[in-house]
Parts: structure tokens; sequence; C-alpha cells
């Protein structure tokens, strides 16, 4: 189409309209193994604008693809027209009626969030999808998601009484709940919707249609039904001779997927919040049979879940930072694990349910050991499972468990024999398959092993998909449980549900959409299975030399390909954890750990320059990158975007130049170590307003910034004098004095000393700079020549046994973290990082030794209010900071629930970036401080986030250390 035309759609949007090579190729993909390029991206502001989008399409024959958070695992989110994105302007929750237990919002409303708006009503909505903290309520109405507790509270269809749409002409529409007369009444309109009306009531009144509705659509029971259009709910209505008195459209447009009209509205139904009392019993089983066999006794208890997790997913959790954690009621190595949950609101009852589902299992004897989880253990463990698909993304290599099969359902009486025959099937050919389950509603999410990269594997996509498909019929089942036809198995619905039915699916998509711009190739007149991969099928792979060693993911390009999309990085501040703190600020796609990884992704595959890193759009993607590192734990699949960025940054200025300011800020220590030998003068200079200001703007640094003070000092001198003063009775430590320390936090390292000597540590001090500006500004030849030179002195200590111990988080943790990509002696670094500490781990691990206690620190009262930094929260724990603060037995210690703060080292500096960075700080960080009494000590261990906490609150936060030197008797 002509560029013209969008051109001009763009300039008659309140909205916004991309047309950029970059936004295109951001909204390329989503969860799925699909790849198609729009021709543009768009964010509309008002019903207006959809009308004008809608209008637009139809005027020029392309299509429109709704989209709000992008998770979808078979494809229904990618299209060749215009994908339009509600998730940035219609997230409005609208209102709530508390009498009818119902709330009207926008589709882009989170799912999480709604239900922590409405906690203070006593109500939430049920479906709880594993993506419930950022997908959204549009997207589950188009979907129809149900999740984990839909043994207990159904699906989305159920729920949702009322849609406002714009119908294909641009004609707004409410559907809603009718009696029969309504219906008839909406039959005599003369508009758009009364022929929508008109054509329904035609073809399901017919009785052959009926029957043959009955004869070939899944099992009545299996609730789990996304197969084609729901024109069977509508059969229920006493309109069409069922037994329910109201009928609602609603069941039709629920589940499909965007391709029948473009909702703007939606009510929900709610129901009352759950009773808060809740366990966890978790069977371990030797085989996936025998877990499998236990499904059926087990659901007959009052389960709110019942989940399924195989050995595949649980060995992925093993590597995985986060996660490592949420793995402590594994015990041995199961094949096969449930997790059934149970619930009241007396614990006299709560026990009884667990004895008797206890007796139950026991009665089988077939699980090894049964593990019962309180209910923050149970939140754990469903942190776990709900990781569970974006772990598959951990799988080194090319060969994926790919979702094609995964969302089959049959009736929990034919689950073990379903999976029987599914196994035989996969003996065949010779595949092995991830199986991962809502064992509970007969759903399984069973995935195989292939690698699309190759012809090969992609025939066995289809003839899987094909074999599987025609077992999922012969046991009268759903394909499409819950994550929909989309691309992957909308060709498959003529198989499922007859070739007649299929005939009423086309028509009914005609009624609706007779120019066909809704979500065209879903459903009906689909998009091949095997065509429009992610990958080029046969491909040559790009040959990308790196200077970091990106072996541990067969590469740079396989390091970003181990993104799949699930979008955990769109969570918002309001979810726990920080990744991504750009995205939190600016709810732009290209901000998440996934836009980053996608974008690094299409320009190295598809660039054809001989440096495929000179590419201004991934310039632009990185830009906001904060290198946070929450993505390097918090991401399931892993994707470590800031070591992506540092990578990059190297090779753009290989090719373009390195910039005066990236140089003034990668080579700070040297100009702090100048700056120092006349400290007076300089920081003369930085405080003055002329001066300072003249520096700040030739620098490119934001104006509102306080510069941080220089300083000189003898530490050396300094602990010669406390070692005379104190005795030595504990190991032999190395405090590393690290570039931070030794000329701009001067106080906290004299600090550290009087801490570790008064403590009876025998100390000394390991001077190195760890070249973290240097990885930050992407300068890797002098960060390399640095990390060589300290592992050679690092290895000294780690010979001897003597633990490095550090202040600074960003420095310190370099040498465990980016360190191993500037070496091949992989068994040194190992002992290296092993040997090296925060100096709050170090004491952390002393005060469990039971060689620290509380006797030398004060009995004072006092309240601490402790933001970890990020490489902390990444690499580390806030834990070990909480306990060393606990040492003064009297105070009062709690972590503020912070993401970043927003400054980031330079980041914070750079004038560009200032606004972002003070947006990042006000979504929980800085609100927390000021809400805090002027006498609640605030602990930050980074200097940036001092340094943060001081320009955007005024308040003086302290080193975990400095706390303690103060607390000294």
């Amino acid at each position: 189409m002509e560029t013209a035309s969008l051109h001009d759609l763009k300039e008659r949007l309140e909205g916004e309209l991309r047309i950029d090579k970059l936004s295109k190729a951001l909204y390329a993909t989503d969860a799925s193994v699909y790849r198609k390029t729009p021709l543009a991206v768009a964010f509309p502001k008002s019903t207006s604008d959809l009308q004008k989008l809608i209008l637009f399409a139809k005027e020029h024959s392309i299509g429109l693809i709704p989209r709000t958070a992008g998770t979808s695992l078979a494809g229904q989110c990618v299209g060749d027209g215009i994908v339009v994105d509600v998730s940035v302007h219609f997230t409005k929750i609208i209102s709530v009626d508390k009498e009818k237990m119902q709330v009207t919002v926008q589709p882009g409303v989170i799912r999480d969030e709604l239900n922590t708006y409405l906690e203070p009503y006593g109500l939430f909505f049920g479906p709880n999808t594993s993506t419930a903290n950022r997908c959204m309520i549009g997207g589950m109405v188009g979907n129809n998601s149900s999740g984990t507790t839909s043994i207990r509270y159904g699906i989305t269809r159920e729920y949702t009484s009322s849609l406002k749409t714009i119908l294909s002409n641009g004609e707004e529409a409410e559907f809603k709940a009718l009696t029969t007369d309504e219906f008839l009444g909406k039959t005599k309109l003369d508009s758009f919707e009364g022929s929508i009306y008109r054509s329904l009531h035609k073809e399901l009144s017919n009785k052959e249609i009926q029957e043959e509705i009955i004869r070939e659509f899944p099992k009545p029971q299996i609730h789990r039904r996304n197969t084609g259009y729901a024109i069977d709910e509508l059969l229920k209505s006493d309109v069409f001779g069922g037994k329910k008195d109201l009928i609602n459209v609603c069941e039709l447009l629920s589940g499909s997927e965007g391709t029948l009209a473009f909702t703007t509205e939606i009510t929900l139904q709610l129901v009352p919040i759950p009773p808060k009392l809740s366990a966890m019993v978790v069977p371990h089983y030797r085989t996936l049979e025998d877990c499998l066999t236990d499904v059926a006794p087990t659901m007959k208890h009052n389960l709110h879940t019942c989940e399924m997790m195989d050995k595949v997913i649980l060995d992925c959790t093993k590597n995985n930072r986060d996660q490592l954690k949420n793995r402590f009621f594994v015990a041995g190595d199961p094949a096969a694990l449930l997790m059934l949950e149970v619930k009241s609101d007396t614990e006299e009852d709560l026990q009884k349910q667990i004895e008797a589902l206890l007796a139950t299992i026991e009665a089988s004897g077939l699980s090894y050991s049964n593990s019962i989880l309180n209910a923050q253990e149970g939140k754990m463990a469903a942190e776990l499972r709900k990781a569970g698909l974006g772990l598959l993304g951990n799988i080194v290599g090319d060969k994926k468990a790919v979702a094609c099969i995964e969302d089959t359902a049959v009736a929990v009486e034919d689950l073990k024999d379903f999976i029987g025959e599914f196994t035989q099937i996969m003996a065949g050919y010779k595949q092995s398959a991830v199986y991962y389950a809502h064992a509970g509603a007969g759903e399984l999410h069973l995935r195989p092993m292939l690698n699309l990269k190759k012809s090969d594997d992609v025939h066995l996509f289809r003839a899987i998909t094909t074999d599987v498909a025609k077992l999922t019929k012969k046991y009268k089942g759903s394909f499409s449980g819950e994550h929909g036809d989309g691309i992957v198995r909308a060709e498959f619905i003529p198989l499922m549900i007859g070739d007649k039915n299929y005939q009423l699916l086309k028509r009914v998509k005609s009624y609706f959409d007779p120019t066909n711009i809704f979500n065209p190739g879903k459903i009906v007149d689909a998009f091949a299975m095997d065509e429009s991969l992610r990958y080029t099928i046969d491909r040559k792979e790009p040959e990308i030399k790196t200077l970091l060693d990106f072996s541990d993911s067969e590469g740079i390009l396989k390091a970003a390909e181990k993104c799949n999309g699930s979008g955990d990085c769109r969570k918002t501040h309001q979810s726990a954890g920080g990744m991504c703190p750009s995205y939190h600020a600016t709810k732009n796609e290209k901000d998440t750990t996934r836009g980053r990884a996608n974008a690094l992704r299409e320009f190295l595959t598809t660039s054809e320059a001989p440096n495929k890193f000179n590419q201004k759009e991934l310039k632009e993607v990185f830009d906001l990158c904060l290198s946070c590192k929450a993505c390097a734990s918090e991401c399931p699949s892993n994707v470590d975007v800031a070591t992506l960025k540092t990578e990059f940054l190297y090779q753009y200025q290989e090719a373009n130049g390195y910039p005066l300011r990236g140089k003034l800020f990668a080579y700070n220590t040297q100009l702090n170590k100048l700056g120092s030998k006349v400290s007076g003068l300089t920081n003369a200079i930085y405080d003055s307003s002329f001066f300072g200001g003249l520096l700040k703007s030739s620098a490119g640094v934001a104006k509102e910034r306080t510069m941080p003070k220089v300083y000189s000092f003898n530490f050396d001198k300094h602990l010669q004098t406390l070692n005379n003063k104190n005795t030595k009775n504990k190991k032999s430590i190395a405090l590393y004095i690290d570039e931070f320390t030794n000329y701009l936090d001067v106080e906290l390292g004299k600090d550290a000393i009087e801490v570790l000597t008064k403590l009876g540590y025998d100390v000394e001090l390991f001077y190195a700079e760890s070249g973290r500006t240097y990885i930050s500004k992407g300068f890797l030849k002098q960060a390399k020549k640095l990390a060589l030179d300290n592992i050679e002195k690092l290895k000294v200590f780690a010979d001897k046994n003597i633990p490095v111990v550090g202040l600074e988080p960003s420095a310190i943790l370099t040498f465990r973290d980016e360190y191993r990509r500037f070496t091949t002696d992989k068994e040194t670094i190992t002992k290296i990082a092993t040997n090296c500490y925060l100096i709050e781990e170090f004491l952390a691990n002393e005060i469990t030794a039971g060689v620290l206690n509380s006797d030398v620190f004060t009995t004072a009262t006092k309240k601490v209010k402790i933001h970890g930094h990020c490489h902390q929260k990444a690499l580390s724990n806030q834990k070990v900071t909480f306990d060393i603060l606990n040492l003064p037995k009297n105070y009062e210690v709690s972590i503020i629930t912070s993401g970043c703060c927003g400054m980031a080292g330079s980041f914070g500096y750079e004038k560009e970036h200032y606004e972002v960075s003070m947006q990042i700080g006000e979504l929980k960080l800085f609100p927390a401080v000021r809400k805090s009494p002027e006498d609640t000590i605030i602990s930050a261990n980074g200097t940036s986030c001092r340094h943060q906490i001081y320009d955007g609150t005024k308040r003086q936060a302290k080193h975990p250390i400095t706390i303690l030197k103060e607390a000294l008797l």
C-alpha cells in the first residue's frame, strides 16, 4: 500500500501511528513461533480513532490485528496489516457496581491490577492465567482465558456480561444478556447490528445445523473449549430450544480472537474474594503415568487448583536465579509432580481437607513424597509453575519446546489414556515432549522439542500437530483449550468440528465482518501453520563475532533468541520485582526486555552490513536500558539485556566512534584520581553555579543533578592506626577498595575498616578499578584489560582462601558476572567468583556460622528502611542486608519494595535521561522515602542509589556498613 495513505491516516488520529522499521519489527512477533511484519502499528486514544482505523482498513482492504500485552502463544497477535495496540491508552477501570458484583473496564486493564483495585470491594475476577501480572482483560476475552483456577472459577466467557464494540462498518454496538423477546427484537433492527442478529437466528434455528454442532463439537463437560467460535454455547438458550432464559452474544465474541468486532469496553461479572486460608499438597512421582493416575481421585476433593509440572520444566528452574528459591519444596528428582491447592475460612476445616487429600494420595501409593506447603510457600510454588512457560526458553541451542499441540483438553476420565496414545505418537517420531498441565481441567500443555530453523523439524511440526489433532478428535476433546486457535491450530478446525460446522463458522465471520478486516487468517481462512515462522528455514546462521564470551548461549544471536515473547518484562511497577524500569516509566514496548531482545535478533539476522550492530534502531532500543540486570534474574529465559547492551555499545562505537561524554564517564576513575589531588578546588568548581553549570552543560549532564564530591585519603594509614587499637581473633579478609570508595565514598571505606577491625578481622586492603564504568559505556577493550589484570590478583586471594569483601555492589559483583565473559579460563573465574562477597553477604554468613552476634552493638531503638541495589537483587539477595542490620537487637528493619532507583550509574546524570530517571524513582522509591519519618534511617548500599535518593527526596541515605559503624558500642 502507498505510504502516503498511511501518513494521511497518521495525521487524522489523536493517537499514534508508527510506520518506522523498529516499531514494525517489535510488533512482528508475539509469544508464538510466528513472525509477520505489519504495515504499521497504531496506538489509538479514543473510540473515534478506532472507527477511523476500521474505515481505513475497509477502504484499503487491509487487516487490523488487535493487541494488548502480546503474550499469545498461537500467533493471534501477528499479521501483515495494522497492529492496533490498546495497551497504552485504553487502560481505565470505568466503574464498579458492588451490588451487581460487576466491573466495567477498557481492554488494556491488567488482570492482577484489576483484582488489586477490586480488593476493597471484597470482589475479584476469577480466571487466573500464568501471565496474570501483565495480561490484559481485552486479551483474556479475545482468547477466552482460564488458567490455574478454572476448576473453581471457570473461564472468561462465563464472566463476560457485556461488550461495547465497534463493528466492521464503524457502527458501535453493545452485546449483552437478552431475553428471547429482546433477542428477537434485535433481529428487527434496521442496522448492521440487526443484520447480525437476523443471520445468527436464521442459522442456529435450523435443526440440522444444531444436530451437527452437538455431534461434532467437543464433549460438553470439557469447559476449556476454544476451537472456532462458541456457537454451541448459543444453543443452550431457549431462543434455540435450550434451557437458559437468557442469550448473550458475548459468549460468541469471547474466544473469537478479535475476528468479529473491536472491543472498547468490557463488563465483567465478579465473585467474592476466595477464602484467605490456603495450603498446597505436592505429591512427587517417579513416572508421568503414576502422576496422571492420581489426577482423577484427587479431583474428587474440593480443589482450587490441580496443576502438573514435569522433569523438563523443573530442571529448567535449576538455572534461573530468581526461581531457585522457589524450588525449596522439590524432593529428589521427580518425573512429575502435582500441585493441589485447598482453601478454607477456618484452620480446622483446612486441616481436615489436607488430611483427606493426603489419605487419597497415600491410598494410591503412587507418590514417593508429599510436601505440604502453607499459604506463603504455596505462592512461591505457584510462581515456580507460572514461570514454567518462559523457563523453556532457557534450553540452550536451537531445539526448543514448541507450542503447537500444547493446548489439548480432554475429559479428565480420558486423560491417562489420551496421554498413553500421545506418548506412542511421540515415540513414533523419536521425540521427547514437555508435559506441563492444568491436569484437573484435563488440559495438558504438551510440547515437542523441535528446531524450527530446519526443514526436517518443520515437517515434524506439521506432522505431529496433525496426528495429535486426530487423536484429540478421537477423544472428542478440544484442540484449543485456552491458548486459542491463532495461526498454529486454525488450520485444523475443519478436522476438529467437521466441515459443515466449519462452513457455518465462515458464514458467521461474514455476517460480522464481510470485508475480512478483523484479524484475518485466524479461525477461518487460516494462514498455513508452517509458514511465516520466526526464523527463515534452513538459513545459513549469521556469523557474529563478539568481544564478550557468549558461549554459554552458543553466541550472542542465540542469547537474544532465548526470548520466547512471554512478556514477563511487561509487568508494571505494581508487580513484584524490578524488570523493566524504563518500561515502567514509558509503557513502550521498545523499552521491554522482550523488545530489546527481539530488535537485536531481528537486525542481527536480517542486516547485510559488515557490522550488523551498526543500526540506528538498535541504538534507539538500547538507549533507555539502565543495565539494572533485573532481566538476568527475573526473565524466565534469563535474557541478560545489560550484557547484550554493553556488547552492542562496543560494536556500534567501534564503527561510529566513541563520544566525548562516553569517554568522560568511562574514564571517570582517572578523572576522579586527578581531581582528588586538588579536591578542594575540584569540589568548589562542582559547587559553583557558573563553573559547575558550564561543566554540566559541556558534558551533557542534567543541570538538576548534584555532582559527587571527590576526596583523597590514605586508607592504609587508617587501617594501621585501627590495627594497633583492636585485637585480631578472627579470619583474614581482603577489603576491596573499589574506584568509587577510593575517590568518592571515602567515609564509607573508613567505616568499613573500623567495623571489620572492631569485629576482630585481620584486614588487608585490595585496591583495583573494577571496570564498571568501562563496561557500562561499552569500552570493552579497556574493561577486558582491567579484568584480566584483576583476575591474576584475585586468584592469589582465592588460592589462599582469603575472602574478598566489597562495599559497592556494581563493583564487587562485576567479578562474579561480567568477568566470566572476559576470560576462557572458566575454572579460575569460577573459583574467584565464589570467593568474592558483598560485605553484607560476608557478615550474614558469619552470623549464620555463629561468629557474629549483637554483643558489640547498641541496644538503642531505631527504624531502618532498606533500598537494595539492582545488581544485588539480581546476583545476590536483599536478605543479607536485612540480616546484618538486625545485629543491633532493637533495630526495626524493613525492606522497601522498590525496583530500580532510576540513577543506574551515569544514566541518570545524562540530560536526555534525567526525566525518565526521576520518573522511575517516583514510582516506588521516592514516595516510600518521603513517607518515612525523619528519624528513620534510609539504607542504600549503592553509591548511585544514595545520590538518586538525595536528588529526589533530599534525604541522606547511608550504606549498611555506616549504619553498623554508628551502632558499634
